[in-house]
């Protein structure tokens, strides 16, 4: 058996290798080939180009990048229209890999697409190209697949791999043994974002709502986990500017962080699921320059925007944009989770079911699901 694969994100990897380790203990012969990162590489993936070239963000790196990357799916298109694969499966990456799945199953190479893109949320005619690229679309989310299933795409909620990764009771006292941090002190997670744009805009309003708390709780401690050196620098050159906190930086080990925290503030993104799976209360917030907020807010076609709130299709945590990011806002909001602790457990309670309904064995899934549709499932 032969699976191409393509990742074109760190995340992506992870969920690449645990798909390679599902099928390969049902069948140890197969191979693999295509883009991979270090995970897959370390199981015997074949990768035609480092998978780092494929991570590019934003809108003018691509731009800049854009002839090497049409070589790069240029000779991925030929390779396996020449070699034709059992399967192919794109992981994430949708601009780029949507085209190669579109191109490969006109040629009748079955196709898979793992993990949705957010067609859900905006740019829904993006389901017209997703129809006539893939033969599977596997989604991490329930309420996902309900929108293919609508739109008459084959699709299979395979949960979520962090989900399957983190205990349903997560260890708060094992976390702050690890990080040096005490035991009986209230600890507060600020995580304003991993890149320079969202550190610029969160930071100084995060910064501002630790001073606002520490007039209503002046023993609470702050924790913020610093993605790279880069936004160390960043973070460090701001708060050398807004006068002293008891705050502590850490490098990376954001996970670590939350788990150590008795809540978080952060910008929204795809950690709101790692704080909600660690039964994290949290508050979400997020700015965008007001050109980019106002075309985007005319395309988002969803209530909410972070991912409990969308598991929940109800407000569990609270959602606060644009001019509404204030220190008053922020701190009023995080105080609410210590003032009312009937909340707060509910609210855990509510993360811990949500966490039930993601924990599914996510590779198993993914792997099944794949070899199913090339008649591989029994074996």
């Amino acid at each position: 058996m032969r699976i191409g694969i393509v990742v074109g994100e760190a995340s992506g990897d992870i969920l690449g290798a645990g798909l390679m380790a599902a099928i390969l203990r049902k069948y140890p012969d197969a191979t693999f080939e295509g883009i991979g990162g270090e995970r897959m590489l370390a199981r015997g993936f074949n990768s035609f180009f480092p998978q780092e070239r494929l991570a590019v963000m934003g809108l003018v790196e691509p731009l800049k990048r854009l002839p090497e990357l049409l070589r790069m799916r240029r000779t991925l298109i030929e390779h396996f229209s020449d070699n034709p694969p059992d399967v192919f499966v794109g992981i994430d990456s949708p601009d780029f890999n949507l085209t190669i799945e579109e191109r490969l199953k006109a040629r009748g190479i079955p196709t898979v697409h793992y993990v949705s893109p957010s067609v859900w949320a905006w740019r829904q005619k993006r389901i017209i190209k997703i129809a006539r690229s893939v033969d599977l679309m596997l989604t991490l989310l329930p309420f996902e697949a309900s929108f293919y299933e609508q739109h008459q795409v084959p699709v299979c909620f395979v949960g979520h791999p962090l989900a399957d990764d983190i205990p349903l009771q997560p260890d708060r006292a094992a976390a702050r043994q690890a990080l040096g941090l005490e035991e009986n002190t209230t600890y507060i997670a600020l995580m304003p974002g991993s890149r320079g744009g969202e550190v610029k805009l969160m930071g100084p309003e995060f910064w501002a709502t630790a001073h606002w708390c520490l007039q209503q709780r002046p023993d609470w401690q702050f924790l913020v986990p610093a993605a790279n050196a880069q936004r160390r620098a960043q973070i460090e050159s701001q708060l050398s500017e807004v006068g002293s906190l008891p705050l502590t930086i850490f490098d990376g080990q954001s996970h670590e962080v939350m788990a150590a925290s008795d809540a978080v503030l952060m910008a929204s993104g795809t950690t709101t699921l790692e704080a909600m799976l660690l039964k994290r209360p949290m508050v979400v917030a997020y700015k965008l320059a007001w050109l980019s907020f106002f075309i985007i807010s005319r395309l988002v076609k969803s209530r909410f925007f972070s991912l409990p709130n969308l598991l929940a299709d109800r407000e569990l945590v609270p959602e606060v944009l644009q001019k509404q990011v204030t220190p008053e806002r922020l701190g009023g909001e995080l105080m609410r989770y210590f003032d009312d602790r009937t909340h707060a457990a509910q609210l855990q309670q509510t993360f811990l079911d949500l966490h039930g309904q993601l924990r599914c064995d996510a590779s198993e899934k993914a792997a099944a699901a794949v070899l199913q549709l090339i008649g591989k499932g029994e074996h």
